[in-house]
């Protein structure tokens, strides 16, 4: 296999409250929900960098079309994590994550390994860790 991920799906239980929170709080792109006219197809996507999406997909559309049962949900199943170029950053996106209603888990910090970071949770509770690396070459 390639590492060709191109998008990231992340199910939720409330399509329009995600897309809220994604497009108005966090201000990611979007072309809003799309595929309300299929049943089981709305979605909503957002542009990220060059190459990647972020997919919003209700949960209960997601356990029906790879055949799965519903089960709850973990916030502790994966994170993902935003890099920024400063520790300023990760204060700023924080505090924009928080404004836009996520519950900051973790607030920035220094890292025992020598960065900055810290984590919030979406409406859905997924996990954003917002993390600057000084060994990481940063690039727009």
């Amino acid at each position: 296999m390639k590492p060709r991920i191109s998008v990231i799906t992340l199910g939720v239980d409330d399509l329009e409250r995600s897309l809220e929170f994604y497009q108005n709080g966090l201000g990611l792109p979007t072309d809003g929900i799309v595929g309300k006219e299929f049943e089981h197809g709305a979605v909503a996507f957002f542009d990220l960098q060059s190459g990647l999406k972020l997919a919003l997909w209700n949960r209960k559309d997601i356990a029906y079309d790879t055949k799965m049962d519903l089960k709850p949900a973990s916030p502790t199943d994966f994170t993902i994590g935003h890099n920024v170029g400063s520790k300023e950053e990760v204060v700023m996106v924080m505090k924009q994550a928080e404004k836009a209603g996520a519950v900051i888990i973790v607030p920035a910090h220094e890292t025992f390994w020598g960065g900055y970071s810290g984590y919030f949770q979406d409406p859905d509770s997924h996990l954003w860790e917002v993390v600057w690396n000084p060994a990481w070459e940063f690039k727009e």
